[in-house]
């Protein structure tokens, strides 16, 4: 079975900034549920919303964000990441926003790179430990650690050792974005001079050969500047709903 998709609680009361915030996410693969009011976001999470990360804005009519973080602090599990976006942008500001409990701070306004690398870094911080070397199926996947084999549609896919254990690390964390230093770190185990085309050659190998694309539901898309993920495409009937 495959990772939920992260869901974000976002707290933002400006409309343009909330809808910016939520393309930013959406586009980054994260599930995000936006809320203009602290009320309704503490309901939410009285209700046990399984949020992946918390998104506050500071100031905001009413119960704010210091408010909502506060509240969590006192009511729920450490493991809840929060992060503040604001236009507060003293040295004490971001003091008192850290010894409340945020884990990280932002300020407006936020470069969209910058933003999700915060995000992806708490949200892998505060991931349950998985077992690497588990068997899992993903779609037409199915990944066998123990014998270091990818089949597709119990066809089996001839693979070199570190074309294997990139296409696994994909295939285990679809939507996971990963910087090229993160693939060579966990593939290589040290780093890949960016001018060598040893990662770039990998992956259009895997790109073959495990036919990724529309056939199987996958994307393995590139960021700019941020790196790789493999998405998840919708299949035919639900590309057709309106």
């Amino acid at each position: 079975m495959s990772e939920p998709t992260p869901l974000i609680a976002l707290l933002e009361d400006d409309p343009a900034q909330s809808a910016w915030l939520q393309q930013t996410l959406t586009d980054a693969g994260f599930s995000c549920q936006a809320f203009d009011e602290g009320g309704a976001l503490l309901a939410a999470l009285r209700a046990r919303a399984p949020f992946a990360l918390l998104l506050l804005d500071w100031e905001l009519p009413g119960i704010n964000g210091m408010e909502v973080l506060r509240w969590v602090r006192a009511n729920c599990s450490d493991a809840l990441p929060a992060i503040f976006v604001t236009n507060r942008t003293l040295e004490s500001d971001l003091v008192e926003g850290l010894n409340a409990g945020a884990d990280d701070y932002i300020c407006k306004p936020c470069r969209p790179g910058e933003l999700l690398a915060r995000i992806g870094a708490q949200v892998r911080r505060h991931r349950p430990p998985t077992n690497p070397d588990a068997n899992f199926t993903l779609g037409d996947f199915t990944v066998d650690m123990s014998l270091r084999q990818i089949r597709l549609r119990d066809e089996p896919i001839a693979l070199t050792p570190k074309e294997f254990e990139l296409a696994a690390l994909f295939l285990r964390h679809p939507w996971r974005l990963f910087s090229r230093d993160d693939l060579s770190a966990l593939v290589w185990n040290r780093e890949v001079p960016s001018a060598s085309r040893t990662l770039d050659t990998h992956l259009s190998n895997i790109r073959k050969k495990l036919s990724l694309g529309p056939t199987t539901g996958t994307l393995l898309s590139a960021s700019y500047a941020l790196g790789y993920r493999l998405e998840l495409l919708p299949s035919p009937d639900q590309a057709a709903r309106p």
